[in-house]
């Protein structure tokens, strides 16, 4: 419910704050006082479109801040906007434009638009999107058959069918591709099984290259340091040899010979080693042009595949993998079409089994409704009034997946046929805004739902009608007042001494400007304006007394 509401600077307002409470509160006013501008203000602070024309001359900007109780369904924004309890709302108006603010955090005006329908109902001449909407004719109609839960399952089946057709026909576009696919991706799996790549082939391939490439060169190191290592006469190891042999005579002079004697043969041993490796390498790597001509046709076939399926063999050997599994998947295609098909067809039977029960509870709700709404309109003034409402039930096949609906196999629309011998016609295009109103105000007379302080704004609902028809509509506002909060603005006295707050909205020149105020009534206060109703401007003893009486009877009812 709405608790505080703040209005400045905008069209006759200059700065007027509003502290709502729970129940019944009465908006009323003389003609052009700006009671249309508090209902206003309200909805540019839930969004609405607002421009520049609305700000009060002479100054920069307008704005809007109300403070609501936060329900339920918004109690995710409380770590979201980090409220510490009531949802704080601001809207500012600016000549080239505005700003929004959520719990003081700068948001976009839709956010705001978005919260709206969780906090605020308003039902004026023009503002029934409600009724507007087939939409909500349905989910109306479900709310009042309690078939929710219905309604729920039904949209699961028809979540799990689409999702079935939609799999479904991803196969079968692959089906038509499939005998084409298929050769092309045998051709590549063995094209890429011919190769019998290894990892860390092409570095190896690449070291051979640069050997055989520079053989001559190698050659010739490799004979220099063998000349070096062992055959000359000169090499290291007879030289080595010699020392030892000097090394052996010295040693009976001094100990310390025979451990470099010892230390000789070390070295020696690796001279040896070196050598071998050496003649091992020589052998390995003759000078050979086939071989090389084989090593280049390898590393080229290597850069083909590259070009073709990666940057590397581990990414040649990670698409392989890749495409025999679709070449699988492919191959067992028609199986998997086979099996989809018999899951599909028990889909659609859990969805039209669901669908066609529900749709028998919207039917069967859809006559009793009938019936309490042409009563509760009845009361409200259209006592002659005609209300259907039109079920059109069409069960789709399971290839039409657009017709396969969450919410169902129904299109509902609500009908009425305000004067006796008229053909009911859709409610939305024919009903004056005066009609809308009640039939609203029935609608949620009837409704099941009950929002926990939800607040409705009944904006000149007793539009054509006074007397005992005044009396009903008061009675339901204040019932409909037990379970939300109710604000309505009237010009009827019946209406306004029904209220538990009241409300009243002025107009005032003060040196050439315009003043719009409003201010709480006392119960004196209130006997004056409910007098004001009844009589016009001329308040005499007699409508301040039946003013009084009417508001006592009322309260106390």
């Amino acid at each position: 419910m709405i608790k505080f509401l703040r209005i400045k600077n905008l069209a006759t307002i200059e700065d007027i704050q509003l502290e709502f409470e729970k129940g019944f509160s009465i908006l009323t006013g003389e003609t052009g006082a700006g009671k249309s501008i508090i209902i206003d203000s309200i909805r540019l602070v839930l969004g609405e479109k607002g421009s520049a024309d609305l700000i009060r001359t002479g100054k920069a900007e307008a704005s809007v801040e109300a403070i609501f109780e936060l329900p339920e369904s918004l109690f995710l924004l409380k770590d979201e906007y980090s409220l510490e309890g009531d949802l704080y709302l601001q809207r500012q108006i600016f000549g080239e434009g505005g700003k929004a603010y959520l719990g003081g955090v700068l948001v976009p005006v839709k956010k705001l638009k978005e919260l709206s329908s969780d906090l605020i109902d308003i039902y004026g001449q023009n503002d029934h999107i409600f009724l507007l909407h087939l939409e909500n004719h349905l989910h109306y109609l479900d709310c009042f058959a309690e078939a929710l839960p219905q309604r729920e399952q039904v949209a699961a089946s028809a979540q799990e069918l689409r999702k079935l057709l939609s799999l479904k026909n991803e196969l079968k576009a692959k089906e038509r591709e499939r005998s084409q696919r298929l050769d092309f991706l045998e051709f590549q799996i063995k094209e890429i099984e011919r190769a019998g790549l290894k990892s860390g082939e092409e570095e190896e391939l690449r070291a051979q290259r640069n050997i055989l490439k520079n053989a001559e060169k190698i050659s010739s190191l490799v004979e220099n340091a063998l000349n070096l290592a062992y055959s000359q006469d000169d090499s290291v190891s007879s030289l080595l040899a010699r020392l030892q042999n000097i090394l052996a005579e010295l040693s009976p002079f001094d100990k310390a010979f025979q451990e470099m004697k010892e230390n000789i043969g070390e070295l020696e041993i690796t001279v040896s080693e070196i050598s071998d490796s050496l003649i091992k390498f020589k052998e390995k790597h003759t000078s050979s042009p086939e071989k090389l001509e084989d090593i280049e046709e390898r590393l080229s076939l290597i850069e083909s595949l590259k070009r073709k399926y990666g940057t590397n063999i581990e990414d040649i050997q990670f698409y392989l993998e890749k495409i025999k599994q679709e070449h699988e998947d492919l191959a067992e295609i028609q199986e998997k079409l086979s099996n989809l098909e018999r899951n599909i067809e028990k889909a659609f039977t859990d969805y039209k089994t669901e669908a066609t029960h529900l749709s028998g509870v919207r039917k069967k709700a859809a006559r009793e409704l009938e019936k309490l709404v042409e009563k509760e309109i009845a009361l409200l003034g259209m006592k002659k009034a005609c209300f259907k409402i039109k079920t059109e039930t069409s069960l789709p096949n399971p290839e039409e997946m657009e017709k396969i609906k969450e919410s169902g196999v129904e299109e509902v629309e609500f009908l009425i046929s305000p004067n006796p011998g008229e053909q009911v016609r859709p409610l939305r295009k024919i009903a004056s805004g005066g009609e809308l109103s009640r039939i609203m105000l029935a609608f949620k007379v009837i409704g099941k739902e009950r929002g926990t302080l939800k607040t409705l704004i009944f904006d000149e609902i007793d539009s054509g009608i006074g007397g005992k028809t005044a009396e009903f509509i008061a009675q339901k506002l204040r019932g409909l007042a037990k379970h939300h909060q109710v604000i309505c603005i009237t010009h009827l006295p019946q209406i306004a001494s029904f209220a538990t707050h009241h409300y009243k909205i002025d107009k005032k020149i003060d040196k050439e400007r315009t003043f719009t105020t409003v201010k709480k009534l006392s119960f004196e206060e209130r006997v004056t304006e409910i007098a004001r109703l009844i009589s016009g401007s001329r308040i005499t003893e007699t409508s301040l007394e039946n003013a009084r009486e009417m508001l006592l009877h009322n309260l106390r009812g």
